[in-house]
């Protein structure tokens, strides 16, 4: 356990702070804290990237989990798949051979498509799925790559006030996070940085989430055991032997329902434990720094959880 001056230090406040293994400020000490950093935790489309560029706009250094992956932890494996396909068409390959053109991995801050091409859809190769060994492999590919990104938060918010120049940090984590279940993750990041998670405001945004998540499927992470679970009980309702038989958008709509129901408790979790809640509805109405942090402030003030 550090002493209440070294997790002062390791908060950014200008006195003394006892955080113990989390950052647990008041509202007064968050105010007075010179450089904040803020993890923000919850579901595709509860309003996380909202913030972070909203925050982008007034010092705060936008650190997206998906964004590091890509760029540092599957840029190789991206580029791979990608010139696995080229090299099928006969005019690229001499191209790709003769090092006449090149690929370059073309991921923005704002846009993680390439990572989520990388980890795909399970179903039919022919539909454009990806085959069940294939995608497990890919999977904890991804689930590496999401680990490290964690792990490497602490050195990014140094080199965002040292070398960039940044006064605060928000962290942008993907809708996966809660999935992990590796150890120290959760702790580096609660003692690094306030967690704020985000929920939906009532089960009829849930359903919205739901809706909108199946109207455009996209590639997903599952924990291994969910995944197992949740295949065979597919596999033996639509009357199918294979995961290569299954549509993947299909199995995509069908899961994703189940997917969120079953990460709602572990955003709880942590939350209880490490961090603070806000609502979907609440982030919504965030058009400032200030709005934010009077979000925040009102967060600290109801407490834990």
């Amino acid at each position: 356990m550090q002493s209440a001056a070294g997790m002062g230090k390791i908060c950014g406040l200008s006195f003394d702070l006892y955080c113990g293994e989390a950052v647990h400020l008041s509202a007064e000490q968050y105010r007075q804290w010179k450089n904040k950093s803020v993890t923000l935790l919850g579901m595709s489309g509860v309003g996380k990237t909202h913030l972070s560029n909203r925050l982008r706009q007034h010092q705060w250094f936008h650190y997206a989990g998906d964004y590091r992956i890509g760029t540092r932890y599957l840029d190789e494996a991206i580029l791979d798949l990608i010139k696995e396909q080229a090299m099928k068409v006969p005019f690229l390959k001499d191209l790709l051979r003769k090092d006449w053109i090149y690929i370059a991995n073309n991921i923005s801050i704002d846009d993680p498509g390439p990572v989520l091409s990388f980890v795909g859809k399970l179903g039919n190769p022919e539909r454009g799925g990806v085959p069940l060994d294939e995608f497990i492999e890919r999977q904890a590919q991804y689930r590496k790559g999401e680990i490290n990104a964690m792990f490497d938060v602490p050195e990014f918010i140094r080199k965002a006030q040292s070398i960039y120049g940044y006064q605060h940090f928000v962290n942008d984590v993907g809708g996966s996070l809660c999935e992990l279940d590796e150890p120290g993750v959760i702790e580096l990041l609660a003692e690094h940085s306030l967690i704020l998670y985000i929920k939906a405001t009532s089960r009829a945004e849930e359903e919205t989430l739901i809706a909108r998540a199946k109207s455009d499927p996209k590639p997903l992470y599952y924990r291994a055991a969910f995944l197992q679970e949740q295949l065979a009980i597919y596999l033996d309702t639509h009357g199918l032997s294979y995961a290569a038989e299954m549509e993947p958008d299909d199995f995509t709509r069908w899961v994703f329902p189940r997917l969120f129901h079953s990460r709602i408790p572990r955003y709880e979790a942590i939350a209880s434990e490490y961090g603070y809640t806000v609502t979907s509805a609440e982030v919504a109405a965030v058009q400032s720094e200030a709005d934010f942090n009077a979000m925040i402030e009102r967060s600290l003030l109801r407490g834990r959880g």
